[in-house]
């Protein structure tokens, strides 16, 4: 991998007065734990550890980040925010808004992020017009992953709508085998029902519901739909779901226990490290109604303001590092997502990856690219709580009517 940051660090060891001999130096806060997720981050860790700078890692394990925002906020408060911290919109809007977080304009001008970035998600790297993020990977989540040997001994096709989803369901279940892998978490349930709005709705519906949070879309006979679909969804899963952490249930469709996945394709980063193979052991389609749309989630990294030179430093090194071809490339390979920038080539990416690309360019020419709502990107963090508490208590609680679940959400967002 070539070297990218000299400059970089040659500009960052001059930001501070006296910084001449600082030694670059980032903690970093995230919550890539599970073992694909360490295997991308370690690209990044060896690219900053062989340019100089000293890496120290602090990782919260925790489906979305929402242990790893609690120890964000104790950090803050005890005055050591980390140097870095792994951030979804919805957190760069909160730290960003208050202030905390750097401006990389000057970053961004030089590496000419507005040219290489995707479009669609430059302005939730911004506050004021200042980029205060480095975005790191884009993930699809409109993904159903399903194990190809189960789906082949059954006799059963990818479904393309609901109906055969439900249709292929209720053979697979005949059959002894779980049609749905899933982990009853707050966002994974979310995840579910974000998938059937956009499969159900459309992109437009997606948006006016689920970002805009417009009480007619809301009410409608279509949300209405997608609350009943959600309901049958239950019906597929196993008992012991509740609780159980996204890449267990990843492992259920890897070893033919389940045989579908609702889930972005952090979920192929898994099936890559257990040595699967695309279109051999495990297949991907778009979620049933959602051909040609793709539902983005970014991951992207902020760093606090400091007076120290040395995380200085290592900041500004990190900033660039990130969006380095050769780490874009590599890291992504690794992580099951494609790269942010638009400018890599899809040559070395498997099947999957390949339709990523496709349906990526083809969701920003028809404007059918919407962000997650389960992963942080659609909306503020209170919103998102009224969604994922409504949902979860939904899908876990069949007393809960598809009405009383759309007039919680309405009265709570109403109530922020």
């Amino acid at each position: 991998m070539k070297k990218i940051a000299t400059a970089a660090l040659a500009t960052a060891l001059l930001v501070t007065a006296g910084s001449a001999r600082a030694e670059p130096t980032v903690d970093v806060l995230h919550y890539w734990t599970s073992g694909s997720e360490a295997a991308g981050l370690s690209v990044l860790k060896d690219l900053l550890q062989k340019e100089g700078v000293s890496w120290k890692d602090a990782p919260v394990a925790g489906g979305t980040g929402m242990n790893m925002v609690q120890v964000l906020h104790a950090r803050i408060a005890a005055g050591d925010p980390p140097a870095a911290v792994q951030l979804a919109p919805a957190g760069i809007q909160t730290w960003g808004d208050a202030g905390l977080l750097r401006d990389l304009n000057d970053i961004a001008a030089k590496d000419n992020w507005n040219k290489i970035i995707s479009p669609d998600i430059i302005p939730s790297l911004k506050i004021n017009s200042q980029y205060v993020a480095v975005p790191v990977d884009m993930h699809r989540n409109n993904w159903l992953w399903y194990n190809k040997k189960v789906f082949d001994k059954v006799g059963v096709k990818p479904p393309k709508t609901w109906d055969e989803f439900n249709e292929a369901a209720d053979k697979l279940k005949a059959a002894g085998i779980i049609p749905l892998a899933l982990g009853g978490q707050p966002w994974q349930e979310l995840d579910l029902f974000e998938n059937l709005v956009l499969g159900i709705g459309g992109p437009e519906f997606y948006r006016k519901a689920l970002v805009q949070q417009d009480v007619s879309a809301l009410k409608s006979p279509t949300m209405i739909k997608v609350f009943t679909e959600l309901r049958k969804l239950n019906d597929y899963v196993d008992p012991s779901y509740p609780g159980r952490d996204w890449n267990l249930a990843t492992a259920m469709v890897i070893q033919g226990k389940a045989a579908m996945q609702l889930q972005g394709d952090w979920a192929k980063g898994e099936m890559v490290l257990a040595n699967k193979t695309a279109n051999v052991d495990y297949g991907c389609v778009p979620a049933p109604g959602t051909t040609g749309d793709f539902t983005w989630v970014v991951d992207s990294f902020g760093f606090f303001k400091t007076k120290s030179s040395d995380k200085a430093a290592g900041q500004t090194a990190m900033a660039s590092a990130v969006l380095d071809k050769n780490f874009q490339e590599a890291f992504s390979l690794k992580k099951g997502s494609i790269p942010v920038r638009i400018d890599i080539s899809p040559d070395k990416f498997d099947t999957c990856g390949k339709q990523s690309f496709a349906d990526r360019t083809q969701a920003q020419a028809t404007h059918s690219m919407v962000p997650s709502l389960a992963h942080n990107d659609a909306s503020t963090e209170d919103k998102i709580g009224v969604f994922l508490d409504t949902i979860s208590s939904y899908f876990e609680s069949k007393s809960m009517t598809p009405q009383q679940g759309i007039d919680r959400i309405v009265s709570g967002l109403q109530s922020l």
